[in-house]
């Protein structure tokens, strides 16, 4: 699993095999947004991250599977 940084820009790139992921959440995959609470404070590959979506105006908490960085 790639480690997430407050402020690293990335993309939901996947609906994820994670039972927290919701069906509302399928409207998401493929925005972009930047990390706002990696939630990785002891690097734990199941915590949720936080990212706020560009366009969207919406902080959300996804699966990591299905966060991909960018640049």
């Amino acid at each position: 699993m790639v480690a997430f940084r407050q402020g690293d820009k990335v993309q939901i790139h996947q609906r994820s095999d994670d039972q927290r992921w919701e069906e509302y959440m399928n409207e998401y995959v493929g925005y972009s947004g930047v990390v706002t609470d990696p939630d990785m404070v002891i690097n734990d590959p199941d915590a949720l991250v936080q990212v706020t979506l560009e366009g969207t105006g919406g902080t959300h908490r996804f699966p990591q599977d299905c966060i991909r960085k960018l640049g």
